[in-house]
């Protein structure tokens, strides 16, 4: 094994959080880092497929520890990454009267307690929705990302700090090389590829456990489900606007700057199919699933549900779907949380397995990482 195959770390995934993560290594000293990514160009998943939103808290009555961090985390990320930032539209909460978990007061309440900015919506946007249904409308501060301004940032990012990034490779699975470094065997343009680092992070999301359990490693309890979110042309009323229905089995409008449309998702219709990774059970290989299964939109579904809060929604136009596999922890499915999996050490020494939650809590992964002093171990 020549020297050129080795390195201090290696990052495995190349979404949001293995990005940031590989350019913060550098930052903390580590001199040879490389991120491995299968697909052709990073943030091309799950960093993509989303509802492009840059949390401020408002979404998470249930969990106050993640509307607290979204709440901190939201001016930082949006100075850091002001050129991928869409804040040019007025963003909007309205509290259902029916099956909410919160009422209106709960949630003015709630917004005060983290400090997030929070009036009453003028007469003419609460005119908008159904006042039988709706309690109260909110107007909010949020604001969007555009994920392809952003891919482009951080590709600019990881040139600018040296690290080394190998697209079209595919981890397969990891072995002992020394008692302190770990080997990563990967596809690369059909061939296998060997390289040892002397830590390795597993940040493949939904794909976390599939490295994990072909390693020979045991699986960590996720829960998945198959998403689809739908690009709309919204009416006019509504180009400069995003909404947010809650708290309970509602649903979200919100601007898509990458493709100058907007994203509907609906708690009850956005998800097609969930499944379990179970320790002892038979893995499922999430991009199989989503790559072979049959996708039937249900955004008619979406839309005859949204309309009896918001009538004017069913003048929007269907674009087109994105269809990804969310990934979270089972407990989140209790009180909503968004919390980071964070598991070190897990089956091999030197390990670490990384699961984000939302892209703009990005920093709070950054501060629970450090880089252990180079190994002179070569093998």
């Amino acid at each position: 094994m020549s020297s050129r195959d080795e390195y201090d770390a290696i990052i495995v995934g190349g979404g949001f959080y293995g990005c940031l993560l590989a350019i913060h290594l550098r930052k903390s000293g580590a001199e040879r880092v490389l991120l491995m990514e299968r697909e052709s160009s990073i943030l091309q998943r799950a960093s993509y497929a989303n509802q492009a939103r840059v949390h401020n808290g408002y979404h998470y009555p249930r969990s106050f520890l993640t509307a607290l961090r979204s709440r901190v985390n939201f001016p930082r990320f949006v100075a850091d990454y002001k050129e991928c930032i869409d804040d040019n539209f007025d963003q909007y909460y309205a509290i259902s009267k029916v099956f909410s978990n919160i009422t209106a007061g709960q949630f003015h309440t709630f917004c005060t307690r983290i400090g997030a900015p929070v009036e009453p919506a003028r007469p003419e946007i609460r005119d908008l929705f159904n006042q039988e249904l709706i309690e109260q409308v909110f107007r909010v501060r949020e604001a969007a990302f555009d994920a392809g301004k952003l891919r482009q940032r951080v590709i600019r990012d990881l040139e600018e700090f040296d690290v080394a990034v190998s697209l079209e490779s595919e981890a397969l699975r990891m072995i002992p090389a020394t008692e302190s470094r770990i080997e990563v065997i990967s596809l690369r343009g059909g061939a296998e590829a060997r390289t040892i680092a002397g830590q390795v992070f597993n940040c493949t999301y939904s794909r976390i456990n599939k490295l994990l359990v072909d390693s020979g490693l045991a699986a960590i309890p996720l829960k998945h489900e198959l998403t689809e979110m739908a690009l709309v042309e919204v009416p006019p009323e509504l180009r400069k606007t995003g909404i947010t229905v809650m708290c309970g089995p509602f649903f979200s409008l919100m601007p898509f700057p990458a493709q100058g449309l907007h994203c509907l998702s609906h708690v009850r219709y956005t998800p097609h199919h969930e499944w379990f990774d179970t320790a002892g059970e038979t893995y499922r290989d999430p991009y199989a699933y989503c790559s072979r299964v049959l996708k039937v939109s249900s955004f008619p579904q979406m839309i005859q549900d949204a309309q009896r809060y918001l009538p004017l929604i069913k003048q929007c136009r269907y674009r087109g779907s994105l269809w990804e596999v969310k990934t979270v922890l089972p407990k989140s499915e209790v009180d909503d949380s968004r919390p980071i999996l964070l598991r070190p050490g897990h089956g091999l020494a030197n390990l670490t397995s990384i699961m984000g939650s939302k892209i703009d809590n990005v920093y709070d992964m950054m501060d629970m990482i450090s880089i252990k002093p180079p190994s002179n171990t070569r093998t």
